[in-house]
């Protein structure tokens, strides 16, 4: 019994430090102290590829040179390198699980994908189904001898090695879905659930797939013939019912033909779920990262015309009378619609000392001009006083002002969310019109102004309203914006005009049907790669982490969005950041042929040469950049400095306050 007593509490003791390691193993002291540790040098080529073991003792990477190397990372040793046979860049290698680390699978330029058994240094499968490069490889440990792999030919293909064929099957065919031109560039497994698979591709949507729904439907399908080729896939047959989910950031469907027009391409370059399962992470290259909430979902923020709302002397800018009444606001797919019932609001809530503190500095950094610093601060309130309406209506202005991609979509997120709480905040109903212009809902402008002008008369002949006003009308009537301008509020549909790019109608209903994002993550620029990483950072997901091509990587507080520190991590650009499964540890790589380990330096040690002080600058500097065309950005890689590019900093003025309490987008 005391044998037995002496075991149970050696593993509870056991597991309890597992736990609290995990637990506390990246918190914000260590982020703020992270610094260079080592570069493991072996490769002579770019490294595109990073991949930790189950256990954190070893490291994979992959490399333009067709080797991959596995090192002891804690030792900075390097401990098997071999050719992997394929005769291109390599872009994915993955330990299979269950296999001991003795297996490692690669994915590459040549359109091959290579199962390699490192204990004899030997490639014993090669599959050469795709017809485009390989991308990226995922593995699920509820299927040890199953993997998967994305490609550039549009195919998503499934592997099992337990069979003696030496072929793959074809688990999802997004041609079939987007055309020809469709590129897989990304799919990850859900590690809670490993039925669930997403996909990034060309586009901006992410796709979640049900693998067992897809295979009982198969299954209960005659397989198509093919010559030579073993297939599940029926091209007769869409995706079952329920099988597919799309996500995408809300505004983007509606920016895409102006992306189009500028060259500027939309691709998801890698997608992740949390350590939990509830969200997924996606670094959308021409854009931001985005976190999509798969528990509580949302979708895409549509306008539609409120219709009941205070006069405007009960309810302003924040703060509610004591006999204030409202209609609640319900957001669901086709925009906001204030209820018809009328149900009581509850005064606003003052802040305590210690945010209204806070609230205050983001005001002063507002009148400094100091857009990003208060945001982050209105962010920083919002996160411990989540349904205060003057936050979000602040917050909005500061966005409206500094104007980087997607900053007017975030902005109507949080006039929505203000009117929610308070449904007659003044500020958050005009800046809501002028978000809504900016977006190119031009019709929906004009009728949200004019309910405004109908609830606030008093406003009515404002500079602010007559100069939306006229940018509205001038807008209706602009040849050159009707062929942009989304009409009557409905899903957008893109369709394209050629054959080999058509998205057939089973496309369209899961594209109207997408989940919108819950948090977005700026500062970092994804233009010039597509293997570009963002990944969780913490057992509990509590920072997130993306390479950039300014040869930095970024690191946000999850919750806030906040950006807490920036690192130079490559001479050129930073693709792979892989954070180690229990350890303060961080795997990096991009153009340089070394990798490199981050964790938190001593106290004692002396200033990180690699940290970079300027983070807003940084930040603004990739805004510019993913904004320039080609050329710009060619010089820019040079060393040129081009002028004349804005920084989408400044505002205009002409919705400033005035003593008559004209409309003003300057925060409460």
């Amino acid at each position: 019994f005391a044998v037995v007593s002496v075991t149970l509490l050696c593993f509870v003791q056991e597991r309890g430090a597992l736990g609290f390691e995990r637990h506390y193993h990246v918190t914000d002291p260590f982020i703020r102290r992270l610094g260079l540790e080592a570069e493991l040098q072996g490769h002579s080529g770019c490294v595109n590829c990073l991949e930790w073991n189950e256990k954190g003792d070893l490291l994979a990477s992959g490399s333009d040179d067709q080797h991959t190397i596995v090192w002891d990372p804690l030792h900075h040793k390097k401990l098997l390198s071999m050719h992997t046979g394929h005769t291109a860049n390599i872009f994915s290698v993955k330990f299979l699980p269950h296999s001991g680390d003795r297996i490692l699978i690669t994915g590459a330029a040549d359109s091959k994908v290579h199962v390699h058994d490192l204990t004899v240094k030997e490639t014993i499968h090669m599959f050469g189904d795709h017809t485009n490069r390989v991308k990226r490889i995922a593995t699920a440990p509820m299927w040890p001898n199953t993997f998967w792999s994305a490609a550039e030919d549009g195919l998503i293909r499934q592997y099992d090695l337990r069979e003696n064929s030496k072929r793959s099957e074809v688990l999802i065919d997004l041609t079939e879905y987007c055309g020809q031109l469709v590129e897989a560039k990304c799919l990850t497994v859900n590690p809670q659930d490993n039925n669930y698979l997403a996909v990034g591709a060309s586009g901006p949507f992410v796709r979640l797939y049900d693998i067992r729904m897809i295979h009982n439907h198969r299954k209960s399908m005659k397989q198509c013939p093919s010559a030579g080729v073993h297939t599940f896939c029926d091209r007769q047959k869409p995706l079952p019912d329920g099988a597919a989910q799309y996500y995408v950031a809300g505004h983007l469907p509606v920016k895409l033909p102006d992306y189009n027009n500028r060259l500027r391409v939309l691709v998801a370059t890698y997608v992740t779920f949390s350590p939990d399962g509830t969200e997924l992470l996606v670094n959308m290259g021409g854009e931001q990262v985005y976190l999509f909430d798969l528990t509580y979902k949302q979708r895409p923020y549509t306008f539609l015309l409120p219709k009941k709302c205070h006069t405007s002397g009960e309810v302003q800018n924040g703060k509610t009378s004591t006999n204030g009444v409202s209609n609640g606001i319900h957001l669901h797919s086709n925009g906001f619609r204030l209820s018809e019932g009328r149900a009581h609001v509850s005064p606003q809530v003052e802040l305590p000392p210690y945010l209204e503190r806070i609230k205050q500095q983001a005001n002063e950094a507002f009148a400094c001009q100091l857009w990003t610093q208060a945001i982050q601060l209105y962010s920083k309130a919002v996160q411990k006083a989540p349904n205060n309406a003057m936050l979000y209506g602040n917050r909005a202005a500061a966005y409206m002002k500094r104007k980087w991609d997607g900053d007017h979509y975030d902005a109507l997120r949080d006039c929505l969310k203000a009117i929610s709480l308070n449904p007659c905040h003044l500020k958050a109903h005009f800046r809501l019109a002028r978000c809504l212009f900016e977006l190119k809902y031009v019709a929906e402008a004009l009728e949200c102004l004019d309910d405004f002008k109908g609830k606030f008369p008093e406003q009515a002949h404002s500079s602010a309203c007559d100069a939306l006003d006229r940018d509205i009308n001038a807008a209706l009537f602009s040849k050159s914006d009707n062929a942009e301008d989304k009409k009557g509020g409905g899903p957008i549909r893109l369709r394209a005009t050629g054959r080999k790019d058509s998205i057939s109608e089973d496309e369209m209903v899961l594209r109207e049907r997408s989940y919108d994002y819950k948090f977005r993550y700026c500062g970092h620029c994804n233009t010039t790669t597509d293997i570009k990483e963002a990944n969780f950072f913490g057992s509990n997901a509590q920072y997130i982490v993306s390479g950039s091509d300014d040869g930095s990587f970024f690191i946000w507080e999850k919750e806030t969005t906040n950006l807490v520190r920036v690192l130079q991590g490559d001479e050129s650009i930073v693709n792979c950041l892989q954070p180690h499964p229990s350890y303060c540890f961080l795997a990096t790589s991009g153009i340089d042929p070394v990798v490199r380990l981050w964790n938190p330096r001593p106290e004692s040690e002396t200033l990180n040469g690699r940290v970079v002080v300027d983070m807003e600058g940084a930040s603004q500097a990739n805004q510019r950049r993913m904004n320039a065309d080609p050329l710009e950005v060619m010089l820019l890689n040079m060393g040129y400095r081009i002028t004349g590019l804005t920084s989408g900093g400044a505002g205009g003025s002409d919705d400033e306050d005035s003593s008559e309490g004209q409309v003003q987008c300057r925060p409460s």
